[in-house]
Protein backbone atom coordinates (compact mmCIF):
# COMPACT_ATOMS: atom_id res chain seq x y z
CA UNK A 1 0.00 0.00 0.00
CA UNK A 2 1.42 3.40 -0.96
CA UNK A 3 2.05 5.86 1.87
CA UNK A 4 -0.42 8.69 2.36
CA UNK A 5 0.32 12.34 1.67
CA UNK A 6 2.89 14.05 3.82
CA UNK A 7 1.44 16.73 6.07
CA UNK A 8 3.24 19.22 8.28
CA UNK A 9 1.13 20.85 10.99
CA UNK A 10 2.65 23.89 12.63
CA UNK A 11 1.40 24.14 16.19
CA UNK A 12 0.47 20.47 16.01
CA UNK A 13 0.88 19.94 19.76
CA UNK A 14 -1.71 22.59 20.68
CA UNK A 15 -5.43 22.11 21.24
CA UNK A 16 -6.45 22.93 17.66
CA UNK A 17 -3.33 21.55 16.00
CA UNK A 18 -3.58 18.20 17.75
CA UNK A 19 -7.16 17.81 16.48
CA UNK A 20 -5.86 18.32 12.94
CA UNK A 21 -3.03 15.85 13.52
CA UNK A 22 -5.45 13.19 14.80
CA UNK A 23 -7.83 13.61 11.86
CA UNK A 24 -5.10 13.54 9.23
CA UNK A 25 -3.36 10.56 10.81
CA UNK A 26 -6.63 8.62 11.03
CA UNK A 27 -7.23 9.33 7.34
CA UNK A 28 -3.85 7.88 6.39
CA UNK A 29 -1.62 10.93 6.06
CA UNK A 30 1.99 10.96 7.22
CA UNK A 31 1.92 13.81 9.71
CA UNK A 32 4.74 15.78 11.27
CA UNK A 33 3.92 18.29 14.01
CA UNK A 34 6.30 21.25 14.13
CA UNK A 35 6.57 24.12 16.58
CA UNK A 36 6.17 27.47 14.91
CA UNK A 37 8.91 30.11 15.06
CA UNK A 38 8.25 32.79 17.65
CA UNK A 39 7.89 36.04 15.77
CA UNK A 40 7.26 39.64 16.64
CA UNK A 41 5.84 42.40 14.47
CA UNK A 42 4.97 46.05 15.06
CA UNK A 43 1.39 46.46 16.25
CA UNK A 44 0.83 49.14 13.58
CA UNK A 45 2.20 47.11 10.64
CA UNK A 46 -0.03 46.80 7.58
CA UNK A 47 -0.33 43.84 5.23
CA UNK A 48 2.33 45.13 2.83
CA UNK A 49 4.78 45.64 5.71
CA UNK A 50 4.23 42.07 6.86
CA UNK A 51 5.37 40.77 3.48
CA UNK A 52 8.67 42.63 3.91
CA UNK A 53 9.10 41.53 7.52
CA UNK A 54 8.56 37.87 6.57
CA UNK A 55 11.56 37.50 4.24
CA UNK A 56 14.29 36.73 6.81
CA UNK A 57 12.24 33.93 8.36
CA UNK A 58 11.28 32.09 5.17
CA UNK A 59 14.45 30.10 4.27
CA UNK A 60 14.80 28.28 7.60
CA UNK A 61 11.13 27.30 7.72
CA UNK A 62 11.19 26.24 4.05
CA UNK A 63 13.94 23.74 4.94
CA UNK A 64 11.74 22.25 7.65
CA UNK A 65 8.81 21.98 5.24
CA UNK A 66 10.78 20.26 2.47
CA UNK A 67 8.80 17.35 1.03
CA UNK A 68 5.48 18.36 2.55
CA UNK A 69 2.46 18.17 0.29
CA UNK A 70 0.08 19.85 2.73
CA UNK A 71 1.06 22.48 5.30
CA UNK A 72 -1.43 23.47 8.01
CA UNK A 73 -0.80 26.55 10.10
CA UNK A 74 -2.54 25.80 13.38
CA UNK A 75 -0.14 27.96 15.41
CA UNK A 76 -0.72 31.42 16.82
CA UNK A 77 -1.84 33.04 20.06
CA UNK A 78 -5.46 32.10 20.76
CA UNK A 79 -6.08 34.94 23.21
CA UNK A 80 -9.29 36.78 22.32
CA UNK A 81 -8.97 39.10 25.32
CA UNK A 82 -5.29 39.97 24.84
CA UNK A 83 -3.97 43.50 24.49
CA UNK A 84 -2.13 44.54 21.33
CA UNK A 85 1.53 43.51 21.44
CA UNK A 86 4.41 42.65 19.09
CA UNK A 87 4.01 39.00 20.16
CA UNK A 88 0.32 38.93 19.21
CA UNK A 89 1.02 40.60 15.86
CA UNK A 90 3.90 38.23 15.19
CA UNK A 91 1.97 35.05 15.96
CA UNK A 92 -1.38 35.89 14.37
CA UNK A 93 -0.50 38.30 11.55
CA UNK A 94 3.14 37.77 10.51
CA UNK A 95 3.37 33.99 10.97
CA UNK A 96 0.72 33.17 8.30
CA UNK A 97 2.77 35.12 5.75
CA UNK A 98 5.97 33.29 6.67
CA UNK A 99 4.18 29.93 6.48
CA UNK A 100 2.69 30.56 3.04
CA UNK A 101 5.97 31.83 1.58
CA UNK A 102 7.97 28.98 3.13
CA UNK A 103 5.48 26.33 1.99
CA UNK A 104 5.53 27.74 -1.52
CA UNK A 105 9.33 27.76 -1.56
CA UNK A 106 9.35 24.16 -0.31
CA UNK A 107 7.05 23.05 -3.14
CA UNK A 108 3.96 22.21 -1.08
CA UNK A 109 0.71 21.69 -2.97
CA UNK A 110 -1.59 23.28 -0.42
CA UNK A 111 -1.56 25.49 2.66
CA UNK A 112 -4.45 25.66 5.10
CA UNK A 113 -4.17 28.65 7.40
CA UNK A 114 -6.39 28.50 10.47
CA UNK A 115 -7.83 31.93 11.13
CA UNK A 116 -10.78 32.86 13.34
CA UNK A 117 -14.39 33.90 12.84
CA UNK A 118 -13.52 36.73 15.25
CA UNK A 119 -12.33 38.68 12.18
CA UNK A 120 -16.00 39.47 11.50
CA UNK A 121 -16.57 40.88 14.96
CA UNK A 122 -20.13 41.20 16.19
CA UNK A 123 -21.85 40.54 12.87
CA UNK A 124 -25.28 39.01 13.26
CA UNK A 125 -24.41 36.37 10.65
CA UNK A 126 -20.93 34.96 10.10
CA UNK A 127 -19.85 34.03 6.57
CA UNK A 128 -16.78 33.44 4.40
CA UNK A 129 -16.80 36.85 2.73
CA UNK A 130 -14.11 39.54 2.78
CA UNK A 131 -16.38 41.72 4.92
CA UNK A 132 -14.21 42.01 8.03
CA UNK A 133 -15.00 43.96 11.17
CA UNK A 134 -12.43 43.04 13.83
CA UNK A 135 -13.18 44.62 17.21
CA UNK A 136 -10.32 43.43 19.42
CA UNK A 137 -6.51 43.37 19.10
CA UNK A 138 -6.67 39.59 18.66
CA UNK A 139 -9.28 39.85 15.91
CA UNK A 140 -7.37 42.67 14.20
CA UNK A 141 -4.18 40.58 14.15
CA UNK A 142 -6.08 37.61 12.68
CA UNK A 143 -7.74 39.85 10.08
CA UNK A 144 -4.39 41.36 9.11
CA UNK A 145 -2.99 37.87 8.65
CA UNK A 146 -5.87 37.05 6.30
CA UNK A 147 -5.34 40.26 4.31
CA UNK A 148 -1.62 39.62 3.94
CA UNK A 149 -2.24 36.04 2.79
CA UNK A 150 -4.72 37.36 0.22
CA UNK A 151 -1.98 39.61 -1.19
CA UNK A 152 0.28 36.58 -1.59
CA UNK A 153 -2.30 34.25 -3.15
CA UNK A 154 -1.99 35.38 -6.82
CA UNK A 155 1.79 34.83 -6.80
CA UNK A 156 2.01 31.45 -5.08
CA UNK A 157 2.15 28.10 -6.84
CA UNK A 158 0.54 26.30 -3.93
CA UNK A 159 -3.19 26.52 -3.24
CA UNK A 160 -3.84 28.65 -0.14
CA UNK A 161 -7.02 28.23 1.89
CA UNK A 162 -7.98 30.45 4.84
CA UNK A 163 -10.03 28.43 7.33
CA UNK A 164 -12.06 30.57 9.75
CA UNK A 165 -12.52 28.45 12.85
CA UNK A 166 -15.44 29.25 15.11
CA UNK A 167 -15.51 28.43 18.84
CA UNK A 168 -13.85 25.02 19.16
CA UNK A 169 -14.57 23.56 22.58
CA UNK A 170 -13.35 20.39 24.25
CA UNK A 171 -11.51 18.84 27.17
CA UNK A 172 -8.25 20.56 27.98
CA UNK A 173 -9.29 24.01 26.77
CA UNK A 174 -9.47 26.81 29.32
CA UNK A 175 -12.46 28.46 27.62
CA UNK A 176 -14.39 25.19 27.81
CA UNK A 177 -13.63 24.82 31.51
CA UNK A 178 -14.78 28.40 32.08
CA UNK A 179 -17.98 27.80 30.10
CA UNK A 180 -18.67 24.62 32.06
CA UNK A 181 -18.29 26.48 35.35
CA UNK A 182 -20.77 29.06 34.12
CA UNK A 183 -23.22 26.37 32.95
CA UNK A 184 -23.15 24.76 36.41
CA UNK A 185 -23.51 28.03 38.30
CA UNK A 186 -26.68 29.90 39.31
CA UNK A 187 -25.75 32.49 36.63
CA UNK A 188 -26.33 30.04 33.74
CA UNK A 189 -28.83 31.83 31.55
CA UNK A 190 -29.99 32.47 28.00
CA UNK A 191 -32.17 35.11 26.39
CA UNK A 192 -35.70 34.07 25.46
CA UNK A 193 -36.35 30.47 24.49
CA UNK A 194 -32.65 29.72 24.05
CA UNK A 195 -33.07 28.47 20.48
CA UNK A 196 -30.55 30.86 18.93
CA UNK A 197 -27.69 29.00 17.19
CA UNK A 198 -24.18 29.22 18.63
CA UNK A 199 -21.04 28.69 16.49
CA UNK A 200 -19.56 26.09 18.83
CA UNK A 201 -17.82 23.06 17.37
CA UNK A 202 -15.86 20.03 18.50
CA UNK A 203 -12.18 19.21 17.89
CA UNK A 204 -13.35 16.24 15.83
CA UNK A 205 -15.48 18.49 13.65
CA UNK A 206 -12.59 20.87 13.14
CA UNK A 207 -10.23 18.06 12.17
CA UNK A 208 -12.66 16.66 9.60
CA UNK A 209 -13.26 20.12 8.15
CA UNK A 210 -9.54 20.86 7.75
CA UNK A 211 -9.01 17.44 6.15
CA UNK A 212 -11.69 18.27 3.59
CA UNK A 213 -10.17 21.67 2.79
CA UNK A 214 -6.75 20.07 2.34
CA UNK A 215 -7.92 17.25 0.08
CA UNK A 216 -10.87 18.45 -1.99
CA UNK A 217 -10.05 19.34 -5.58
CA UNK A 218 -11.34 22.91 -5.63
CA UNK A 219 -11.64 24.38 -2.13
CA UNK A 220 -12.78 28.00 -1.67
CA UNK A 221 -10.11 30.58 -0.85
CA UNK A 222 -11.88 31.28 2.45
CA UNK A 223 -14.03 28.80 4.38
CA UNK A 224 -16.09 29.23 7.55
CA UNK A 225 -16.18 26.21 9.86
CA UNK A 226 -19.63 24.58 9.69
CA UNK A 227 -21.79 24.61 12.81
CA UNK A 228 -22.83 21.46 14.65
CA UNK A 229 -26.38 22.40 15.58
CA UNK A 230 -25.86 23.77 19.09
CA UNK A 231 -28.18 26.44 20.48
CA UNK A 232 -27.64 28.72 23.46
CA UNK A 233 -29.83 26.54 25.70
CA UNK A 234 -28.73 23.12 24.44
CA UNK A 235 -25.05 24.00 24.94
CA UNK A 236 -25.57 25.08 28.56
CA UNK A 237 -27.73 22.02 29.23
CA UNK A 238 -24.97 19.78 27.87
CA UNK A 239 -22.24 21.44 29.91
CA UNK A 240 -24.23 22.11 33.08
CA UNK A 241 -26.56 19.16 33.25
CA UNK A 242 -29.62 21.32 33.90
CA UNK A 243 -31.91 23.87 32.32
CA UNK A 244 -30.48 27.42 32.30
CA UNK A 245 -32.50 30.43 33.35
CA UNK A 246 -34.49 32.03 30.54
CA UNK A 247 -34.21 35.83 30.67
CA UNK A 248 -36.57 38.28 28.99
CA UNK A 249 -35.03 39.33 25.68
CA UNK A 250 -35.40 43.10 25.97
CA UNK A 251 -33.79 43.53 29.40
CA UNK A 252 -30.98 41.17 28.35
CA UNK A 253 -30.34 43.29 25.25
CA UNK A 254 -30.31 46.42 27.40
CA UNK A 255 -27.74 44.90 29.74
CA UNK A 256 -25.45 43.98 26.82
CA UNK A 257 -25.71 47.52 25.40
CA UNK A 258 -24.87 48.94 28.82
CA UNK A 259 -21.86 46.63 29.03
CA UNK A 260 -20.53 47.80 25.68
CA UNK A 261 -21.08 51.44 26.68
CA UNK A 262 -19.12 50.93 29.89
CA UNK A 263 -16.32 49.25 27.94
CA UNK A 264 -16.07 52.22 25.59
CA UNK A 265 -15.74 54.57 28.57
CA UNK A 266 -12.91 52.36 29.85
CA UNK A 267 -11.04 52.49 26.55
CA UNK A 268 -12.18 49.07 25.39
CA UNK A 269 -11.34 47.16 28.57
CA UNK A 270 -13.81 44.44 29.37
CA UNK A 271 -15.21 44.28 25.85
CA UNK A 272 -14.26 40.63 25.36
CA UNK A 273 -16.15 39.70 28.54
CA UNK A 274 -19.26 41.55 27.38
CA UNK A 275 -19.05 39.81 24.02
CA UNK A 276 -18.86 36.41 25.72
CA UNK A 277 -22.04 37.18 27.65
CA UNK A 278 -23.76 38.32 24.47
CA UNK A 279 -22.82 35.08 22.70
CA UNK A 280 -24.04 32.93 25.61
CA UNK A 281 -27.37 34.78 25.70
CA UNK A 282 -28.03 35.44 22.00
CA UNK A 283 -25.70 33.18 20.01
CA UNK A 284 -24.60 34.05 16.47
CA UNK A 285 -25.83 32.76 13.14
CA UNK A 286 -23.68 31.67 10.25
CA UNK A 287 -24.00 30.78 6.61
Amino acid sequence: MSPGPRWVVLGGSGFVGSAVVRAATAAGAQVTALPAPRLQAPVDADAAALLRLADPWVPALAEQLAGAEVVVNAAGLARPGAEASPELSGADALLPVVVVLAADAAGADRVVHLSSAAVQGDRAVLDASDDLDPRTPYARAKALGEQAVALLRPDTRCRVVVARATSVQGEGRATTASLRRLARSPLASVAGRGDDPVPVTSPEGLGAWVWGLATEADPPPVSLQPGEGWTTASLLRELGGREPLHLPVRPARALVRAGYAASRLLGGRGRAAVRRVELVWFGQRQR
